[in-house]
């Protein structure tokens, strides 16, 4: 998951200078990168990973109907606080802490109760009533509550998470929500005490820069919280509620009354005409209904005729298709008589054989073709025989020579 706060956002801010080294706190120790020029320098990487972790937690909190109480009374912080306050809709302090804001929460809200009785005489014209004095001291009194009060007026019970912008500042706050067992979130810079805060998230927290940042990011945790309960919100309203018994979900119409019941009787000497077109009217009405009846009826049974055939139809085809299926079945036994036929002409082809054998016989008449030929051959001896007469050619020329 990407984080809520980049690295570049952050150095940008301001957030990674912390005080000067002579004014640390040892037990900031681990949160401190680095020295340089005499400063501290906050390692950014933890702040971003702390950041989150309180991001998830703080949204969490609010998704179940948790409320965030914003504290910054110092000067950087106070409009910071009251802006992202206001836009997240949950109470803040940026003026003076009022010990027991926190402990005494029932004696802060009969003071904030006062300032709402005050502001209605005021309202109302009562105060001129009043004399000069009375009705000056009554305005003193109003404006000095409002600025404590005025972050506070809408928180009905003690908050559920307490973020604080400065620990050294608001120490009487933090022991308040420690002694309530209220988790405490905190800007902590270097010389600040780490020991009563559950969720760190070390910074600068004097650069308004850096303040204006991170109290912004946790104002979005608060209004993704606000956002996840208002849809969880929508979601149970949409669940079916059982219906209580004795009523029905579908109205009723109301039954109708007839006329000798609403009427009287002089109304209803008057309208005696008129009562017999009704009585026609129902008539014809009962007429038509039973027309529907039987019309339905005959179209029932129009359908189940239908069916009927369909279903003997069917029936019809099925029978059709076993038929050729039982024929086959029948003629599967031809290919045995084949096979008995077979051995009658094994037995045949023997005799034929038997009477073909004479052959050889041809054979041996025709052998004396050969000795006819051997008879030739003394032919060839005589061929042989003549062939000398070249020699006698030979002798010719010589004895003309």
């Amino acid at each position: 998951m990407s984080p809520i706060v980049t690295m570049k956002a952050l150095l940008e801010s301001g957030v990674h200078f912390g005080h000067r080294t002579n004014k640390w706190n040892p037990k900031m120790r681990s949160y401190i990168f680095t020295e340089r020029n005499g400063i501290h320098i906050i390692d950014l990487q933890q702040t971003v990973s702390l950041l989150d972790e309180a991001y998830e937690f703080v949204s969490e909190k609010v998704s179940q109907g948790g409320t965030v109480l914003f504290v910054g009374t110092k000067r950087q912080a106070q409009d910071t606080i009251r802006e992202e306050a206001e836009r997240c809709g949950m109470p803040y302090v940026n003026e003076r802490w009022l010990g027991g804001t926190i402990t005494n929460w029932v004696t802060i809200q009969k003071r904030i109760f006062e300032l709402e009785r005050l502001e209605r005489m005021r309202d109302s014209g009562q105060i001129d009533l009043l004399t000069k004095k009375e009705g000056l001291m009554i305005e003193r009194e109003i404006e000095r509550l409002d600025t404590r009060l005025h972050g506070i007026r809408t928180m009905k019970r003690l908050p559920d998470i307490l973020y604080v912008v400065d620990v050294m500042r608001e120490e009487t706050a933090v022991h308040e929500a420690n002694l309530k067992d209220i988790p405490v979130l905190a800007m902590v810079d270097t010389n600040c005490d780490p020991k009563n805060i559950d969720y760190i998230i070390p910074s600068n927290d004097d650069a308004i820069r850096a303040i204006k940042l991170l109290v912004s990011k946790i104002a979005d945790a608060v209004m993704e919280g606000l956002a996840i309960r208002s849809k969880e919100a929508e979601e149970e309203e949409l669940v079916e509620e059982p219906m209580p018994e004795g009523l029905s979900r579908f109205i009723q119409d109301d039954e109708e009354l007839e006329d000798e019941v609403l009427l009287g009787e002089s109304t209803l000497r008057h309208l005696g005409a008129a009562q017999k077109p009704k009585a026609k009217k129902r008539k014809l009405e009962e007429e038509d209904e039973e027309e529907l009846q039987e019309e339905v009826e005959a179209d029932k049974k129009e359908i189940s005729t239908d069916i009927d055939e369909a279903k003997e139809d069917q029936a019809e085809v099925e029978e059709a298709e076993e038929e050729p299926a039982a024929e086959a079945e029948t003629e599967e036994p031809e290919p045995d008589t084949a096979e008995a036929v077979e051995p009658k002409t094994d037995k045949a082809e023997p005799d034929e054989a038997e009477a073909e054998e004479p052959e050889p016989d041809e054979a041996e008449a025709e052998e004396p073709e050969s000795d006819e030929a051997e008879a030739e051959e003394p032919e060839s001896d005589e061929a042989e025989a003549a062939e000398p007469e070249p020699d006698e050619t030979e002798e010719e020329q010589s004895e003309e020579d």
